[in-house]
C-alpha cells in the first residue's frame, strides 16, 4: 500500500523565530515542493474560508446558461466546463473531469470580467478572499527570501507587488463531479472516446503548476490530491487533515512551489508534479480524512485554488543567491516543461495555458 505524503507542517504566525521558520519553509520546499501552513485564523480566518466554499457551490449550481456566457476567454479568466482543461495533454485521451471558474482582478471589490447573476451580489466577498490569499502569498514569498537568503531577501515579495503591474494571478473555484457522474458520462460517449480502467481513476492530470506558488484549499472528507515522488513513478496521498491537525478549527492550507519558483532557483526549490484521482477506499482511510465515520471517496470534491504570479515582464534567471548558485540539480527533474532559457512570467503562463487549453487556442 503506497503512503501517506509526509510533507511538514510549519506555522507562520509568527510566534516562533522567523528566521527558522523561513529555513524550515525552504527546506520543506526543497524536498518535497509541498508545506502544509498551519492555519489557526491569524492569516486567514475560518470564516473566510467557509464563506468561500460555500460561493464557490452556488456559482457551480447556477444555471448553465450563466455559466457559458462567462467561458473561460484567452486570458485565463472564467468558466471552464467539464473536459474542456487538459492538464496532461501528452497522456490524456480526454479532458480533466471537473469544472472551474478562474477570478482575474478585482478592482474596488468588482470583478474585471463577467461573473454569474447567480454569485453577482458575491463579489466584495470574493474580492476580499482573494486579498486575504494575495497578502498570505507575499508572507510566504518573503519567508523563502529570507530562507534563501537572496540578496535583497524581498526580491520574491517585490516581483509580486500588484503596484508592479498585471499578472497572471488567479482565484480558482473547482468542483470535481462523483464517479457516478463519470460512468454516465462514459456511456452518453462514442466508444472512440472511452477512456480505460486506469484513466477513470484520473480527475485532474499529473501537471506542475504554472505560477510562483499555489495555497490549496480543501474540505474534511474529500481528499484526492496526489504527488509524484521522486522516483518519478510512485504517487502519495496528500492528505486533506495531516496527523496531529485533527482538531484544528479547519484544515492546514497546502502550498505547493510553482514553475516559476523552480526557474528563479534553478530548480533547487521543486515544482512538485501532482494529479487529481479518485482515492481508493484504503488510501482514503490512510489519509485520516473521516466525516461521521466514513471517507467520502466517491462523491463530490471541491477546492479552492490561488495561483500566484509575479508580474508578468519580470524574468526568470536564477536569483542572486549563494545557495541557488551552488546547486547542481537543475531544472528538469519531474517537470516536462522546464527549459533552461530566458522567459518572462508571461510567456511562461501562456505557454502552459496553449497545452492546457488546446481547444480554446484553436479557436477564432
Amino acid at each position: 500500500m503506497t503512503e501517506i505524503a509526509k510533507i511538514p507542517i510549519i506555522d507562520i504566525s509568527g510566534d516562533g523565530d522567523e528566521t527558522q521558520v523561513a529555513k524550515d519553509l525552504v527546506e520543506a520546499a526543497i524536498e518535497h515542493g509541498f508545506v502544509y501552513i498551519k492555519n489557526p485564523g491569524k492569516d486567514i480566518p475560518v470564516e473566510a474560508i467557509d464563506e468561500a466554499f460555500e460561493m464557490s457551490k452556488r456559482l457551480f449550481d447556477a444555471p448553465l446558461d450563466e455559466k457559458e456566457a462567462c467561458r473561460i476567454q484567452h486570458n485565463n479568466r472564467g468558466w471552464s466546463a467539464m473536459n474542456y482543461e487538459t492538464l496532461d495533454p501528452a497522456n490524456q485521451r480526454v479532458g480533466d473531469f471537473k469544472e472551474a471558474f478562474n477570478f482575474g482582478d478585482f478592482v474596488d471589490g468588482k470583478a474585471q470580467q463577467p461573473i454569474p447573476p447567480t454569485i453577482a451580489a458575491d463579489e466584495p466577498q470574493i474580492s476580499a478572499f482573494r486579498d486575504l490569499c494575495y497578502n498570505l502569498s507575499l508572507k510566504l514569498n518573503t519567508l523563502l527570501g529570507i530562507g534563501l537568503e537572496v540578496t535583497p531577501p524581498t526580491f520574491f515579495t517585490t516581483a509580486h507587488l500588484r503596484s508592479r503591474g498585471p499578472s497572471g494571478t488567479i482565484l480558482r473555484f473547482l468542483r470535481y463531479p462523483p464517479r457516478s457522474a463519470l460512468a454516465a458520462q462514459q456511456q452518453q460517449q462514442p466508444t472512440t472516446t472511452t477512456v480505460s480502467s486506469a484513466d477513470d481513476d484520473v480527475r485532474a492530470g499529473a501537471h506542475s503548476d504554472y505560477g510562483s506558488l499555489t495555497l490549496l484549499f480543501r474540505l474534511r472528507g474529500q481528499p484526492g490530491l496526489e504527488i509524484l515522488l521522486r522516483d518519478g513513478q510512485t504517487w502519495s496521498p496528500v492528505p486533506v487533515v495531516p496527523p496531529g491537525t485533527e482538531h484544528d478549527p479547519a484544515p492546514p492550507v497546502l502550498v505547493n512551489i510553482g514553475d516559476l519558483l523552480s526557474y528563479w532557483t534553478n530548480g533547487l526549490l521543486r515544482s512538485t508534479v501532482h494529479r487529481v484521482v479518485f482515492p481508493s477506499s484504503v488510501a482514503a482511510g490512510g489519509n485520516g480524512v473521516v466525516v461521521d465515520g466514513e471517507t467520502d471517496v466517491d462523491g463530490m470534491r471541491y477546492s479552492i485554488a490561488y495561483f500566484c504570479h509575479p508580474f508578468g515582464g519580470t524574468e526568470l534567471g536564477p536569483v542572486p543567491s549563494e545557495r541557488v548558485e551552488g546547486y547542481q540539480g537543475g531544472l528538469a527533474e519531474g517537470n516536462p516543461y522546464a527549459e533552461r532559457k530566458m522567459l518572462t512570467a508571461d510567456e511562461h503562463l501562456m505557454m502552459r495555458l496553449k497545452a492546457s487549453y488546446a481547444q480554446l487556442y484553436k479557436e477564432k
